[in-house]
């Protein structure tokens, strides 16, 4: 599906009504991942023309003009309790007063859904038949963990009227269209976004940026961030850093639960004194200034906000290709990124690295591709498309009402 296209008279119109937001997600913190930091980003945007509520569990965020409500969390764990927990407790804080609720979350109601991840539906049972389906299903039945996502998920993505279902990349849209496909009509693509840098990368600043972070000064410097070390393909480069010179160093940022796991793994690569463990930085910024280029070879991303956010940077970024990654399908290998076929390639991978660093025209080439392409993706025009389904959304269930 398209975004709705609105002529300019339409559009002058609807500008003129402020809406009453209520956006919900159980997270609302940058250090959060890809999926919080779309969702602040477009609060923070939309807050200027509308009235925006965030529902949330936990809340490191203060913007003006925004309210903010905690949701309770009597139970953390099991996850599967607390995501029931948090959706009916949101569709009783929301049920009346808003003109849209935009759920990030897995929840049956909300009249906009944004869809970060790969559905539950799709992980459980694409791609297996005969009686390994039927033995899948059997432990759906007997999990009321499973039973409880893909109950919330089917209630989710049921077509009403009013409802828009929006996705992060084409790619994620084919496998929506494929896992549930009574909502194909409802479904729209709209991308993550960036704020350019607000000044170049000087090599002054680069030098600042890592003393912040404890970097060496002289290195060549590489950037690993996610908060999934694993499904993010931490394994692989570490295993790829074996095979580079000794004066390329990994500065790694994310979840820092997952460091002690992967500083095991570094230590018996002998790279302990090569890898840096930043744990979550609230602002990935000074990250991505003071490294030389990003290497993301995760094995499962419906976008990969991180790569988009480097591009801005002007970094040149190693990513693996669309059928792990979404923004790849956007991208052209050689042009504006290097793309890596097998993300478990950790050799392949090494060899790409080796090309970015080693040829000078090369690592221009991609700088200037990747500043390029991020200008097409700032969060003000990216706020606008998801205005536009606020709208569209809202007009469709006036009619439905006016209909009855």
């Amino acid at each position: 599906m398209s975004l709705p296209s609105l002529s300019p008279v339409e559009h002058s119109g609807l500008a003129r009504q402020k809406l009453r937001i209520a956006v919900l997600n159980r997270t609302f913190s940058s250090t959060g991942g890809g999926a919080e930091r779309y969702s602040i980003a477009l609060v923070e945007q939309l807050s200027a023309a509308h009235e925006v509520h965030v529902f949330a569990q936990e809340i490191d965020h203060h913007w003006p003009g925004v309210s903010y409500h905690r949701i309770s969390a009597p139970l953390r764990k099991p996850r599967w309790v607390n995501q029931l927990w948090f959706a009916t407790a949101t569709w009783w804080a929301t049920r009346r007063g808003f003109d849209v609720v935009h759920s990030h979350e897995n929840t049956w109601h909300g009249n906009v859904q944004t869809v970060h991840v790969l559905p539950v539906k799709y992980n459980l049972l694409h791609g297996i038949s005969g009686w390994r389906l039927l033995l899948r299903w059997i432990k759906v039945v007997t999990s009321p963990r499973l039973l409880t996502y893909l109950g919330l998920e089917r209630l989710r993505y049921v077509a009403r009227p009013g409802r828009q279902v929006v996705v992060t990349s084409g790619s994620l849209q084919a496998i929506m269209a494929a896992s549930y496909p009574a909502c194909k009509e409802m479904v729209s693509v709209v991308t993550p976004g960036i704020t350019m840098p607000a000044q170049a990368v000087t090599p002054a600043l680069k030098r600042e940026a890592r003393a912040l972070l404890g970097l060496p000064a002289q290195a060549r410097c590489l950037l690993f961030a996610g908060n999934d070390y694993r499904k993010k393909g931490l394994q692989a480069l570490l295993e790829a850093m074996v095979h580079l010179p000794s004066d390329v160093v990994l500065a790694v940022v994310g979840n820092p639960a997952h460091i002690p796991a992967f500083r095991v793994q570094a230590e018996a690569c002998k790279l302990g004194a090569r890898v840096f463990f930043l744990g979550s930085l609230k602002d990935v910024g000074p990250a991505y200034t003071a490294v030389d280029g990003l290497v993301h070879p995760t094995l499962e991303d419906t976008f990969a906000m991180v790569v988009l956010e480097a591009m801005a940077y002007g970094l040149p970024v190693v990513v693996s290709g669309p059928r792990y990654c979404g923004i790849s399908g956007l991208l052209q290998d050689g042009v504006n990124a290097m793309i890596l076929e097998d993300p478990r390639d950790a050799n392949k991978l090494a060899q790409l690295i080796q090309q970015v660093l080693g040829q000078p025209a090369l690592q221009g080439r991609l700088m200037q591709g990747a500043t390029e392409f991020a200008r097409h993706y700032q969060w003000r025009e990216i706020a606008l498309q998801q205005e536009a389904l606020y709208f569209a959304a809202l007009a469709a269930s006036k009619a439905a009402g006016s209909a009855q």
